[in-house]
């Protein structure tokens, strides 16, 4: 790996694990556990909430060790892989560089919190009228953003570079 795509990675996966750690403590310092802040009425509210479980709040009712080593064991086999894909991105795929990034970024923002507290932080609550979409925070959002980018890619890429990754 070049010494530019590992620059690349450090910064955008360390800027993503910092905007969302710094975005934690804000809500956890300033925001009692279920306050509500309505920011655009019937649409957005900040909302502090703690998600035990995974995505939706899978494996929510397990203990907290089973939680914590198995989100543990998973983000290791997810950071493995993203490195693995990662090293195989051509020169010439910045933008999918920058994906996996904030997808290592995202993972390893919520693997904080998970080590840290055994639970993760979210706040950023979206709905309409009485529908609700589960709480998240800004490491999903990266990682989100980073594996819409990543399917994108995927979808329409274009031929790969000789010596390139399968994938790409």
């Amino acid at each position: 790996m070049t010494r530019e795509k590992i620059m690349r990675l450090l910064i955008v996966s360390g800027i993503t694990v910092l905007i969302d750690q710094i975005s934690k403590a804000v809500i956890v310092r300033f925001l009692s556990y279920g306050e509500n802040i309505n920011l655009i009425p019937g649409f957005f509210n900040i909302t502090y909430v703690l998600n035990a479980g995974g995505a939706f709040g899978l494996f929510a009712q397990q203990s907290q060790l089973v939680r914590v080593m198995m989100f543990l064991v998973l983000s290791m086999i997810a950071v493995g892989f993203i490195f693995y894909l990662y090293h195989g991105v051509p020169r010439s795929h910045p933008m999918l560089a920058n994906a996996l990034a904030l997808i290592l970024g995202g993972a390893i923002g919520n693997l904080i919190d998970r080590i840290r507290m055994g639970r993760v932080v979210d706040f950023l609550d979206c709905y309409i009228k009485h529908f609700h979409w589960p709480a998240f925070n800004v490491a999903d959002s990266a990682i989100c953003v980073g594996v819409g980018i990543f399917i994108y890619h995927i979808v329409f890429k274009k031929m790969p570079e000789e010596g390139s990754h399968p994938l790409f």
